[in-house]
């Protein structure tokens, strides 16, 4: 390996040396500074990833301008997630090191995957995050339900990673290449060998999204999960898990069954997760089956891929990334020595705690695709381009789906707004970090809601290369 190989892989290395600089200091001397020492790491790993020049390559990683989109992404949302999980794990005594260190790792393992170039990082870089969400899941060892959580996410997510291994190991059986490039060369004329293996792959990606019918421990973990861990599991190992994704379509080719898969996880998703999201009492199992119709929008714009989709699902991702940080951080710092999570708790919250209920609202109004929010340009995107494309009968379906869902959305505000608050105690008042890691994706939010062009600009380019 050469110099200019650990110069493209810096921004990389700072994040991996960094969990483990992390548990050792943890480890010499316990404490809060931790979170402090992993947000400097996480920035420093954000401001390489603008500093590497785009074409730097190494064996297995590749520095292009997708890879560092991703990067600049899955950093911020990291800061994001380490701000809120700063005081909310302090409130519940999870001390030590290990959740900053882990999520250090966590980051790499996407950044990893983001930047793959064959089947063999790619493969690593999944599973080097998911094992790392495994830990975060269950990072409160005195939650009973943190404790499930974490081991029906485990077996699901090694039953995703065997299906994963096993469709790669066919597409090398099929080709006797890893490389990424060569696969899609082969994927122009398939062997039924090769097909199988890509299928598999499309199969073990499923999981990784939350698609149906892959879908099943989404509700489980989320709701077990601590909310800044969920926070995170929901925008930034999306964002990995469809960057991954977008590097294996090309391997398909121009097979016309991808076609098909495609359109009927976006049907199956956009209909389970918003019809199973409307009977709902838990806020994070509500959240949960929404993504799931969420990542729905996503695949119906994979479909429309010639018809501007690619960028429609990268800037629905973003647009999602910000609404899930938002609602996720807001239920973060209204929790205090436990997790608000029925709904009625929601009540007269928006008065009580405005900046957290004003949050939670602007963040329902995205997900629900109401203006001015970023939401709403996000599913314009998507199904301009699916009716471009001429996939009329889906998109409908999805608009149909929306429609739903915006019941189960405004249903959170009329609670913080419209219903008379339980109880007249104290609210808490928010630190400075907290009220930093609502303010990011709240003005994130409307900034891409009112003047999307600039994104959407820059991602017309990146897909252009």
């Amino acid at each position: 390996m050469t110099v200019s190989d650990i110069y493209a892989l810096l921004p990389l290395l700072i994040l991996a040396g960094g969990s483990v600089l992390v548990l050792l200091a943890g480890a010499l001397k316990p404490g809060g500074y931790l979170y402090g020492l992993a947000g400097a790491l996480i920035g420093a790993s954000l401001l390489g990833s603008l500093l590497i020049p785009v074409g730097a390559v190494m064996p297995g990683l590749a520095i292009t301008s997708f890879s560092r989109f991703f990067a600049l992404f899955l950093n911020s949302t990291g800061l994001v997630a380490l701000l809120l999980a700063a005081g909310y794990n302090r409130r519940r005594n999870i001390a030590g090191e290990e959740y900053p260190a882990t999520l250090l790792f966590t980051l790499a393992g996407m950044g990893a995957a983001c930047a793959a170039t064959d089947l063999l990082m790619l493969f690593l870089g999944l599973e080097a995050f998911t094992f790392g969400f495994y830990i975060l899941v269950a990072i409160r060892r005195d939650s009973v339900k943190g404790g499930e959580a974490g081991l029906k996410y485990l077996l699901n997510g090694t039953l995703s990673a065997a299906i994963l291994a096993m469709g790669m190991a066919l597409l090398y059986a099929g080709t006797g290449s890893l490389r990424l490039s060569e696969l899609a060369a082969a994927g122009k004329h398939p062997d039924p060998l090769f097909l199988a293996g890509a299928c598999l792959v499309l199969l073990g990606m499923a999981f990784k999204l939350s698609l149906a019918p892959a879908h099943l421990w989404t509700a489980d973990v989320y709701q077990g999960a601590p909310a800044p861990v969920t926070a995170l599991l929901s925008t930034a190992s999306k964002g990995a898990s469809l960057a991954a994704l977008l590097l294996l379509l090309p391997l398909f080719g121009a097979w016309h069954g991808l076609r098909d898969l495609l359109w009927g996880l976006a049907l199956l998703s956009m209909l389970a997760g918003n019809l199973a999201a409307l009977v709902q009492n838990n806020i994070k199992r509500m959240l949960a089956w929404s993504s799931v119709g969420q990542m729905g929008y996503v695949a119906l714009a994979l479909t429309a891929a010639p018809s501007g989709g690619l960028r429609a699902a990268l800037f629905y991702l973003v647009a999602y990334a910000s609404a899930g940080l938002a609602s996720f951080g807001a239920l973060s710092v209204l929790s205090d020595n436990y997790e608000l999570t029925s709904l009625d708790e929601y009540r007269g919250l928006g008065y009580r705690c405005p900046l957290a209920g004003g949050t939670l609202a602007l963040a329902m109004f995205s997900l629900a695709g109401i203006p001015p929010a970023a939401g709403f340009i996000a599913k314009f995107g998507v199904f301009s381009a699916a009716l471009k494309q001429g996939e009329t009968a889906l998109a409908l379906a999805g608009m149909a789906a929306a429609l739903v869902a915006v019941f189960f959305y405004l249903r959170v505000v009329v609670m913080l707004y419209m219903k008379p608050a339980v109880e007249n105690g104290a609210v808490r008042p928010l630190s400075i970090y907290e009220i930093l890691a609502l303010a990011v994706p709240t003005a994130a939010t409307v900034a891409l809601g009112i003047h999307p062009q600039p994104l959407l600009d820059l991602l017309a380019n990146i897909i252009s290369r």
